[in-house]
C-alpha cells in the first residue's frame, strides 16, 4: 500500500558511492512516494548533502565509511539530529565486517551488488512509505517453512550437487549428476568437485585452479555461469556450465551447484564452424583431396569413434577410387582402391549401384560385405554406412562412407551428419568436375583465335580513329594559341600543346606499334593452323594477345582522357539536367567509384557530411567539379609521399548556402603558385599527364552553371582546402 511522505519530513536518498550504480531504476521505483535520490563520492560531499536537512536516508560504501570504526557512520548520523537510518554497502561482505556494521548501528548491511529492485523495497520500507504485507491466516511463512532439500534435488532433472565450501567435498547429489558422470552416489559421495574433471581444462589450466578462481568470482558476488569441462567414467571429456550460487547455514557454507551438458552445443557449433571452412576451401579452388580430407576429419570429430572415408566413381562409371580416408588404414584403402561397383559390393559399392543409402550394422554377418568381409574384420571394422553422392537422380558421383570398429546401427544423429557430409561433398567434387570441363574447353580455341583478332583490328581502327579525334584536338589547340597570345599566355600554350603531343603521341605510337605487331603474328598462327597447330603455339598465342589486349586498352584510355579533359572545357553546362537532390547520396556514389582508385595511390577518402542537405541545382556539373578536386589531389598534394587523407566535407553555412569543401593533408601549393591555380592549361605537371584544366573548369562550373564561389586556402607540407560557397537553389 502506497503511503507518501508527508510535506515537511526529508525526501532524499542519499547514495555515497565511488563505483557506477543503477541509478536510473532506483529513481524510477521512488519517486512515486515523492523520494529523490542523489548520488556524491566522497565522504565530505556526503556530510555536505545531510547537513542540509533533507536526508531521508543514506547508503554507504564501506570504502568510504572510514577505517575499521567507519567514523562516517556516526558523522552523518549526527549531521541529521542522530535520526537518519543508514544501509552499509559492501563489495565483498564478510562476517567480520557485518559485525563492525552492527556495532555502528547501521539498519542494513548490504553487498553492493544486491538487486536494485530489492534495495528499493528495503529503502521504502524502512521509510515506512509501504507496509510489509500481513500473513495470511493458515498459510505459512518464510520464518516457519521448512524444505527438505533433499526432496528438491533429487526432484530436478538438471545435474544438480550440495558441495562443501573451502574442501570442495561433494555432499549430495541427484539422478542427473549420477548419470552425468557414469558413478554411483557413494563415489560421487566420497570425491571432491575438482577431481571429477580432467587434469587440465581445454584452455591449458590446471582444473583446480580454474574451479578455486570460479568459486572467488561467486562469493565476490561476480557472475555465477561458469563453463567447465568434467570426466565421465568412462574417460570422455564433457563440455558443462556450471551455475553457482553460495548457501549460508548458522552451521554450514554450502554451495549449490547446477551442471549443464552443453557438449552438444559445442559440436554444433563446430559441425557449423567446419561446414564454413569446407565452403570456403570450395570457394577459393583447393585441391579436392584437401577438401574432402577436411570434411572426413570434420565428421570424425563429431561422432568419435567413427572413421570416415570418400570413394568416387572412375570415368568408367563403375569403378571406385579412393579420394579421402584420413583415419583408414592406407593398407585396407589398398585394397578396396579399384573395386567395381556392384549389387553385392559392400557398403560403398552397393550405395553407388542402388543410388540408396545402405547401411550395414554388422559386415561379418550381412551378405553385402561377404566377398570382402575377411579384409574388413582384418582391419578391425564392424560396421558401415554409405551414402551415394549424387550430382542429379540419376548421376552418382561417388560415396561417403562412416566406419565403426564394433556392430552398430545410426542414430537419427548419425544420419543427419552423414547426410550433410554427403551434400558438402557433392558441392565440392561438383566444383572440381566443373572446373575440369572449362580446362578441357580451353583445348578447342580456334573461334576464340578468330574473335581475338577481329577484336584486335577492331582496335586499331579505333586507335585511328583516336589519332584522327586528337589530331583535331591539336588543330583546335593551335587557333586556342592565337587567343592566349593575346591574353599574354603565349608561353604557357606553347608549353601545353608540347605536352599534350609528347602525351598523344606516346599512347597512340604505343598501340600502333602493338596492333601492327599483333596482326603479324595472326597472320602467322592462320599459316600454322594449315598445317597443324600445336598446343603450346596457341597458348603463346593467346598470351601475346592478352598483353597486346592489355597494352591497347590501357593507352587508348589514357589518351581518350586526355581528349575528354579538353572536350570538357567546350561543354555548356548550361544544358545540363537540373534537379532536386539529396547531397549525401550524390557523394556517396562519387565516392564508391573513386574508393578503388584512391587506394591504389595508398590514399584515404574520407566523407564528413550533413547527409540530408538538399539543394535544387545541376548534379552532373556539381559531381564533375569534384571529381576534379579529387583528382587534383591524387596528382598534386601527395607527391613524395606514400599516404595521406583526401576528406569531403559539407555543412549549411546559413543565407541559403551549402559550403562543401574538398581538403587533403598533402605537401600543399607554394605562395607563387597560389593565384594562377584557376589559368587555364597552367599545370606543374606538363609532359607528365596534366594538362592544367581541370581547376580551370572547376572554376567555371561553379561560378557559373551552379552559381557559387570557389577559394582555395593552402599551407605548404600541411595540404590544400578547395570550398565551394554553393546557393541552395542554383540560378535559372
Amino acid at each position: 500500500m502506497m503511503q507518501p511522505l508527508p510535506p515537511d519530513q526529508p525526501n532524499v536518498v542519499l547514495i555515497a558511492t565511488n563505483t557506477s550504480y543503477d541509478l536510473a531504476t532506483l529513481r524510477t521505483m521512488l519517486a512515486p512516494h515523492g523520494l529523490a535520490v542523489e548520488q556524491v563520492r566522497r565522504g565530505d560531499e556526503a556530510l555536505a548533502l545531510a547537513t542540509g536537512g533533507k536526508v531521508a536516508l543514506a547508503l554507504l560504501d564501506v570504502a568510504l565509511a572510514g577505517s575499521a570504526r567507519l567514523e562516517l557512520c556516526g558523522r552523518l548520523r549526527d549531521a541529521c539530529g542522530g535520526k537518519l537510518p543508514l544501509f552499509l554497502l559492501s563489495s565483498t561482505p564478510s562476517p567480520e565486517e557485518r559485525e563492525r556494521a552492527r556495532e555502528a548501528g547501521v539498519s542494513a548491511y548490504l553487498p553492493l551488488s544486491f538487486p536494485t529492485e530489492d534495495l528499493a523495497e528495503k529503502i521504502l520500507l524502512q521509510l515506512k512509505a509501504i507496509t510489509p504485507a500481513p500473513a495470511p491466516d493458515g498459510l505459512p511463512s518464510m520464518a516457519t517453512l521448512e524444505v527438505n532439500y533433499h526432496h528438491m534435488l533429487a526432484g530436478s532433472p538438471d545435474a544438480i550437487l550440495l558441495m562443501q565450501r573451502g574442501s570442495n567435498r561433494v555432499l549430495d547429489v541427484n539422478r542427473a549428476t549420477r548419470l552425468l558422470f557414469g558413478m554411483t552416489e557413494t563415489e560421487l559421495l566420497q570425491a571432491r568437485l575438482p577431481e571429477l574433471c580432467p587434469p587440465r581444462q581445454p584452455d591449458g589450466r590446471a582444473s583446480s585452479e580454474a574451479f578455486a578462481g570460479y568459486v572467488d568470482r561467486v562469493m565476490a558476488g561476480g557472475v555465477q555461469v561458469f563453463e567447465l569441462t568434467v570426466l565421465h567414467s568412462s574417460g570422455r571429456q564433457v563440455a558443462c556450465e556450471l551455475r553457482m550460487v553460495p548457501l549460508n547455514t548458522p552451521e554450514h557454507r554450502v554451495m549449490h551447484v547446477r551442471i549443464v551438458d552443453v557438449s552438444s552445443r559445442k559440436r554444433a557449433e563446430e559441425l557449423r564452424d567446419g561446414k564454413n571452412l569446407v565452403l570456403e576451401m570450395i570457394a577459393r579452388g583447393a585441391p579436392l583431396k584437401d577438401t574432402l580430407e577436411q570434411l572426413a576429419r570434420l565428421i570424425e570429430a563429431q561422432a568419435p569413434p567413427v572413421l570416415c572415408s570418400v570413394m568416387l566413381v572412375a570415368p568408367d562409371g563403375v569403378t571406385l577410387q579412393v579420394a579421402a580416408a584420413p583415419s583408414l588404414p592406407a593398407a585396407y584403402l589398398a585394397t578396396v582402391d579399384g573395386l567395381p561397383s556392384g549389387p553385392v559390393a559392400g557398403s560403398c559399392g552397393t550405395a553407388v549401384h542402388r543410388k540408396e543409402t545402405v547401411v550395414v550394422s554388422d559386415i561379418l554377418n550381412d551378405p553385402l560385405w561377404a566377398p570382402y568381409k575377411e579384409t574388413a574384420v582384418q582391419y578391425g571394422l564392424r560396421a558401415c554406412w554409405a551414402m551415394p553422392i549424387l550430382l542429379d537422380p540419376g548421376t552418382v558421383l561417388g560415396s561417403f562412407a562412416m566406419y565403426y570398429r564394433e556392430p552398430r546401427s545410426p542414430t537419427n544423429e548419425d544420419r543427419q551428419l552423414i547426410k550433410a557430409a554427403t551434400h558438402l561433398a557433392g558441392i565440392a567434387i561438383a566444383s572440381t568436375r566443373r572446373e575440369a570441363e572449362l580446362l578441357r574447353h580451353r583445348e578447342h580455341l580456334e573461334e576464340l583465335v578468330q574473335a581475338r583478332t577481329a577484336e584486335l583490328q577492331r582496335a586499331k581502327e579505333d586507335a585511328e580513329h583516336a589519332n584522327e579525334e586528337l589530331s583535331t584536338a591539336l588543330e583546335n589547340l593551335s587557333m586556342t594559341q592565337e587567343e592566349l597570345v593575346r591574353r599574354d599566355k603565349l608561353a604557357a600554350l606553347g608549353a601545353l600543346v608540347a605536352g599534350v603531343a609528347h602525351e598523344l603521341n606516346t599512347p597512340i605510337g604505343n598501340c600502333l606499334t602493338m596492333a601492327g605487331s599483333m596482326s603479324e603474328r595472326t597472320e602467322a598462327l592462320r599459316r600454322d593452323l594449315d598445317g597443324g597447330l600445336r598446343r603450346s603455339v596457341l597458348a603463346e598465342y593467346l598470351q601475346q594477345a592478352a598483353d597486346a589486349d592489355d597494352v591497347v586498352l590501357r593507352n587508348l584510355k589514357r589518351a581518350a582522357a586526355l581528349v575528354d579533359s579538353f572536350r570538357r572545357t567546350a561543354v555548356d553546362n548550361t544544358s545540363s539536367q537540373r534537379s532536386r537532390f539529396v547531397l549525401g547520396d550524390l557523394v556517396a556514389q562519387l565516392l564508391q567509384a573513386r574508393q578503388a582508385e584512391v587506394k591504389q595511390h595508398g590514399l584515404e577518402l574520407v566523407e564528413e557530411i550533413e547527409h540530408w542537405l538538399e539543394l535544387d541545382s545541376y548534379p552532373g556539373p556539381l559531381g564533375q567539379a569534384l571529381e576534379n578536386l579529387i583528382d587534383n589531389c591524387i596528382a598534386h598534394a601527395f607527391e613524395g609521399r606514400t599516404q595521406g587523407t583526401i576528406t569531403i566535407r559539407a555543412q549549411d553555412i546559413g543565407n541559403g548556402e551549402i559550403a562543401v569543401s574538398v581538403g587533403d593533408n598533402g605537401v600543399g601549393i607554394p605562395a607563387a603558385n597560389l593565384a594562377r591555380i584557376y589559368d587555364p592549361f597552367f599545370t606543374t605537371r606538363l609532359g607528365a599527364g596534366g594538362s592544367g584544366l581541370g581547376l580551370y573548369i572547376t572554376h567555371n562550373i561553379v561560378t557559373g552553371v551552379l552559381g557559387g564561389r570557389i577559394e582555395t586556402i593552402s599551407t605548404p607540407e600541411a595540404g590544400t582546402t578547395v570550398t565551394l560557397r554553393l546557393p541552395r537553389v542554383a540560378p535559372c
